[in-house]
């Protein structure tokens, strides 16, 4: 799907204010309601606007401890693992992936302790080979789209507004 620039400058929008009114958005962008709305619409029916918040903490929820942990899965049985990790609340991102192990899970815990059992409760899933962890220390570049949307704008011939920097998610 092509993104022009009216489509970079509703989304850099979206990312900037997310709590603005479509009828402000409409007037900020100089645009009929109905415009920005059509544009939204296709935006969402095309998969590039795929949810509209909030952003929520684990850390906030009482679940600092942030960890990835390759999966290595019995051949066959990947399908099987993946649901089954559906199935584990503190697994809060799972991908299928090439190199060292068949998963990689983005995993929560309230302290070692809890990711240790965590841990211990994916090595018992049927299926499941072994497991190996590593624990963020911190965050260095928080999740972004804005820079990608600056980018594909710039492709597509966008003109360029300065950023907030604190909301650019």
């Amino acid at each position: 799907m092509a993104v022009d620039a009216l489509d970079t400058r509703i989304l850099r929008l979206l990312i900037e204010r997310p709590r603005t009114s479509v009828r402000e958005y409409a007037r900020l962008l100089g645009i009929a309601r109905g415009t920005l709305q059509a544009r939204l619409d296709r935006l969402e029916r095309d998969g590039v606007i795929t949810g509209t918040g909030p952003f929520l903490s684990p850390a906030a929820l009482g679940h600092p401890v942030l960890a990835f942990v390759h999966v290595e899965v019995t051949q066959g049985h990947l399908d099987e693992v993946g649901d089954a990790l559906a199935g584990v609340p503190e697994i809060v991102e799972a991908f299928s992936i090439t190199g060292g192990g068949d998963l990689l899970t983005r995993v929560v815990a309230r302290d070692a302790g809890h990711l240790e059992d965590v841990i211990q409760r994916l090595i018992q899933l049927p299926g499941v080979v072994r497991t190996r962890t590593e624990v963020a220390l911190r965050e260095r570049v928080p999740h972004r789209l804005l820079p990608l949307v600056e980018a594909v704008g710039r492709a597509a011939g966008a003109p360029q507004e300065s950023g907030t920097g604190a909301h650019s998610r």
